[in-house]
């Protein structure tokens, strides 16, 4: 497994959780650099137990606050504006490439990374809990496995998203947070952009990240991480 890169301790939400690739490339996945992974190591491996660097929790953000009314006028599941107030995602809903599927809390295990979603449930997504949660100002990191050790997972075809394809977050506040996308990019793990993924943003932006390229058997992990860059419509 590749190490992350340790960005300046000065400057918040730089280092790198991971993302996912839980097993050995399934058919679906031979030779692609699909879906989405978090920086220089991921979750790859049939172990699924190697996130990558995780970056640390905003101070503001360290608690999640309760669900917010829903604003007047504003319909509970309605598209909402263009900045929210903090709380939690409970459904990814990504039209283009069929995803719907269930949030689970992740957190920056002993190691100092971020922890992977459980490998065995393959329509599973995870967000950083004690980070921005979507549709806040800032950035909002969302990792899924790109498969596991016997088939492909949530975000197995990722990388299928461009610029302007539209996705949403469904929150425990009753709102739906619409995300433009406004690229699809795979870094190497050994040149990873640490501070591009992961640094605070004045307006509310998600990170979908999981593993890509090929499967190093020997290092049991992908060899890069799809990051899609989105922000809130």
């Amino acid at each position: 497994m590749a190490v992350s890169p340790s960005p300046p301790a000065a400057t918040p939400g730089q280092d790198e959780p991971a993302p996912t690739g839980d097993g050995p490339p399934t058919k679906v996945m031979v030779g692609a650099a699909a879906v989405l992974v978090l920086a220089v190591s991921l979750f790859g491996g049939n172990d699924g137990s190697s996130p990558a660097a995780s970056p640390p929790p905003r101070a503001a953000a360290a608690s999640v606050s309760a669900p917010s009314a829903t604003p007047p006028g504003q319909a509970a599941g309605q598209p909402a504006g263009r900045q929210l107030p903090r709380s939690r995602p409970v459904r990814l809903l990504i039209p283009k490439i069929s995803v719907d599927a269930p949030f689970t809390d992740l957190a920056i295990g002993p190691s100092g990374r971020l922890e992977p979603p459980p490998a065995h449930d393959t329509n599973l997504v995870g967000w950083h809990a004690k980070g921005v949660s979507p549709g806040e100002p800032g950035t909002a990191i969302i990792a899924g496995h790109v498969d596991t050790a016997t088939s492909a997972a949530v975000f197995v075809n990722l990388g299928e998203l461009a610029k302007g394809d539209v996705f949403h977050v469904d929150r425990a506040d009753g709102r739906r947070a619409s995300f433009v996308v406004d690229s699809v990019e795979t870094f190497d793990k050994d040149d990873f952009p640490s501070r591009r993924v992961y640094d605070d943003t004045a307006r509310p932006e998600v990170r979908l990240i999981t593993c890509a390229g090929d499967y190093d058997r020997s290092a049991r992990d992908y060899t890069d991480n799809l990051v899609v860059f989105a922000h809130l419509l």
